[in-house]
């Protein structure tokens, strides 16, 4: 079955208390990110190809349709979600780079 992309099932960073963030470098913050933006793009790449899966089964008739338009909506509602992260992300870097120090 497909999964939905939601923050709480992606790898969370194990920041659990004040002393655990005050020692954590921003390397291992950084990686933490890193892993979580990972996670959910693969789930989002899980979820494209379990569409073309059932679209398979569904030209064998082994599926019925409305599984079909169901998965795929959902990969295009996590696609597009996924698109407008990136967008906001590479939208506060553009504006850090125009701060001025």
């Amino acid at each position: 079955m497909i999964q939905p992309l939601s923050i709480g099932s992606a790898v969370q960073p194990k920041l659990t208390d004040a002393k655990t963030i005050q020692q954590a470098t921003p390397a291992e913050l950084t990686q933490s990110f890193g892993q979580y933006l990972q996670t959910a793009i693969d789930q989002v790449s899980a979820q494209e190809k379990n569409v073309h899966k059932l679209n398979d089964k569904y030209l064998v008739g082994e599926v019925d349709v409305t599984k079909v338009l169901i998965a795929s909506e959902q990969a295009q509602l996590s696609l597009q979600l996924t698109s407008q992260i990136r967008n906001k992300v590479v939208e506060a870097y553009q504006e850090m780079m125009r701060m001025q120090i």
